[in-house]
Parts: C-alpha cells; structure tokens; sequence
C-alpha cells in the first residue's frame, strides 16, 4: 500500500481554492456596495458645513413650537397624517415628498387634504415599497420639518 503524500501540486489547488473564495467574496460585496447606494448626501459639503448653523437654529425653533406628528398608512395605502400642539389639533398647510431611501426611484409629491381638526388624509395611494417622508407643516410664520419612515 503506497502512502499519500501531499504535493506541490495540492497546495496549488488549495491556493487556487482559498484565493477564488476570497475575490469572489469581494466581488459579491462590491457589487453591493455599487448598487445599494443611490447617491450623494450633500452635493457640496463645504456648502452644508456653512449651513449648518442656520439648521440648528430652526431645529431649535421648531422645538420651541412643541408640535406633535402622527403618520399612518390607511386602507388602500392612503397616508394618514395629525399634527397637534399638546392635544391641540394644528391647522396649517401640509406639504409631503415622498422618496426611496436609496434614490432608486423618483421622488413623488403628495397631496392632501384637510379631513378635521388637524387631520390630514393622502388624496392618492402611496406605491408598494418603503419610503422616506419629508412633510412640512406651516401655519402662518411658524414653520415644522419632520422625517419619517413607511413601509407600504
């Protein structure tokens, strides 16, 4: 009975093995890292490190307003959105953006209207697929910023 030996040429196999796992798992990964991300935060962040004061401020002010923003995904994916002051139902104009986290689709505006005291009802269906709601409230000067995540 011959005896195994290990060769030269099963350490070439072991190499070939060993480095064609590791480019492919960099391969797979890169080309998840290429196709996920859908773009830039900023577009110019010496521009947005000037503005960044300015955005304290009106985060501080709209602190001081204290209002309140509930979101809910109705029937048929109409957007349900109430905006109150400790109870206190606001009534302002509401403007929605709705756009996918990654960028892969277009952004979309949504309309409302005014179904009550501070309740707000989408006038179209929201699209299957999350997304990332920017909604602005203003009443009269006072003006509030909110972000939200929904999943339709």
């Amino acid at each position: 009975m011959t005896r195994w030996r290990f060769t030269g040429r099963h350490m070439f196999g072991v190499l070939i093995v060993m480095f064609g796992v590791i480019i492919a798992v960099n391969l797979t990964m890169a080309r998840y890292a290429v196709t996920t991300f859908g773009g830039t935060v900023v577009d110019n962040s010496y521009v947005a490190t000037r503005e960044y004061n300015r955005w304290l401020a009106e985060a501080a002010a709209q602190k001081r307003l204290e209002w309140h923003l509930e979101t809910e995904l109705g029937p048929q994916r109409r957007l349900r959105i109430t905006v109150d002051r400790a109870g206190a139902p606001i009534n302002g104009r509401i403007s929605v953006i709705a756009s996918h986290p990654l960028g892969r689709a277009p952004d979309r505006p949504i309309d409302f209207a005014q179904v009550g005291e501070g309740r707000y009802l989408a006038k179209k269906m929201l699209p299957p697929g999350r997304w990332l709601l920017n909604i602005t409230v203003r009443k009269n000067r006072d003006v509030a910023h909110f972000t939200r995540d929904v999943r339709s």
